[in-house]
């Protein structure tokens, strides 16, 4: 069913989080009602939506960008060497109140107080102020903190698969909440066309697993054979440097894949889920989002 709320823009919405939200939001609005932001909006793929440009590190063009809407679903910004990302996110959040929007919902991502002892923990705090700078600002607001994406486990699992069998990291034993992007993208497009979530932190993520159990769905669901094999947190993070994809993103991005599977083995990222509550439906199960994750390629 269409709804009839007014405009909703997702901003840096030209990455994988930002088209699945937009798609979903297609299904329950009119083109019209939907508006993508983009440093650069040619990249946006849904082609019957307006698309705006704009740059978190400039507030007067975000503010340009948010002229006359309703709702945002601000993604937060990538990880990358050098960059200021919680100033990245105040300009947003100054240029969504100034320019009259109503609500703001931020993906943030996971995790409890057992990542204050890990690598992760650095990046974390960002999006913990950042949850604050927007419960501070006077607009309606949602905290959606993203489980970790399916997608990208996977992808490393069937890599795996590929050159070896062996899938190696440092969560050992500890359990994560997994979720698709395409769930996300479900899951917050239903928070931005209804308030009834509204002033809450929810965690979008599906049922936790551990590593070991992760690659096993993924045998089952690939028709894989990968084991896990545990390796220390140097060990995972000279590999990740080792890898050109990575070291070229900085070492920034390195630690904060280290630090990720520090604070999986040690239970920051086994939360309660409220994908029910945010999208209307419990989340698929693992096998159920991995078979949707397959048929996307």
């Amino acid at each position: 069913m269409k709804t009839t709320q007014q405009k909703i823009a997702v901003t840096a919405a030209s990455g994988r989080l930002g088209h699945e939200i937009l798609r979903s939001l297609l299904t329950r609005c009119q083109p019209e009602q939907v508006v993508a932001v983009a440093r650069d909006p040619s990249r946006v793929q849904p082609g019957d939506i307006e698309k705006r440009p704009g740059d978190y590190a400039s507030a007067e063009q975000m503010q340009t960008a948010l002229a006359g809407l309703d709702t945002v679903v601000m993604i937060s910004a990538p990880v990358a060497g050098g960059s200021d990302r919680l100033a990245l996110h105040k300009n947003v959040i100054a240029a969504a109140r100034a320019a009259g929007v109503r609500k703001l919902i931020y993906t943030s991502v996971i995790g409890n107080e057992l990542a204050a002892a890990t690598q992760f923990a650095p990046f974390q705090a960002i999006t913990r102020q950042t949850e604050v700078e927007l419960q501070a600002s006077g607009m309606e607001w949602i905290v959606a903190r993203n489980g970790l994406y399916l997608d990208l486990d996977l992808l490393h699992i069937r890599h795996a698969h590929a050159h070896g069998g062996v899938y190696r990291n440092n969560g050992a034993e500890g359990r994560c909440g997994y979720i698709s992007i395409a769930e996300l993208g479900f899951a917050l497009a239903a928070l931005a066309c209804s308030d009834a979530c509204n002033g809450q932190v929810l965690n979008l993520v599906g049922e936790a697993f551990t590593q070991a159990e992760l690659v096993q769905f993924a045998n089952q669901a690939y028709g894989l054979a990968v084991r896990y094999e545990p390796i220390s947190a140097q060990q995972n993070f000279e590999r990740f440097m080792a890898d050109e994809r990575i070291a070229a993103r900085g070492e920034d991005v390195a630690r904060m894949l280290t630090g990720c599977f520090e604070a999986i083995a040690a239970g920051a990222f086994d939360v309660p889920s409220d994908f029910a509550a945010a999208a209307g439906r419990p989340p698929l199960s693992i096998l159920e989002q991995m078979a949707a994750i397959a048929q996307s390629k």
